[in-house]
């Protein structure tokens, strides 16, 4: 099995229902297990509407035998169980997924980026993600 290392965020409606959910929902993957979940931070939004809620963040340290592709594909689909909608970029959502890293692969292409090109340049992601390396 992989590890990989997840970024999870929410800014809209009951954010911390919408991360537990999300959390449970991805422990529930097939050949999926959440091994390590960090504390839930507040941070003020990142580029984006100036106007939007704060985010509620945190990190996940997962297990899993779906490949990257496949993984991607089911945290958009967990994305969408939960609301989320296609809006303006960096703006407001129900619940933000993202694969920060997954094993030892490195991938860039258009559809995705491992090890997810912003994650040391934002405190907010580094932050949770030091509590579970």
């Amino acid at each position: 099995m992989a590890t990989c290392y997840l970024g999870i965020g929410s800014n809209l409606g009951d954010r911390t229902k919408f991360i537990r959910l999300a959390i449970k929902k991805i422990n529930a993957l097939k050949e999926t297990k959440v091994i390590k979940v960090s504390k839930i931070i507040e941070t003020k939004p990142v580029g984006g509407l100036r106007n939007q809620g704060t985010f509620l963040n945190a990190a996940l340290k997962i297990k899993t035998n779906l490949s990257p592709y496949i993984l991607l594909k089911k945290l958009k689909k967990i994305e969408k169980e939960l609301g989320r909608k296609k809006s303006v970029r960096w703006g407001p959502r129900t619940i933000d997924l993202d694969i920060l890293f997954y094993g030892d692969k490195i991938i860039n292409r258009k559809d995705l980026n491992i090890p997810h090109p912003k994650v040391f340049e934002r405190d907010f992601v580094i932050k949770p993600l030091l509590e579970i390396i």
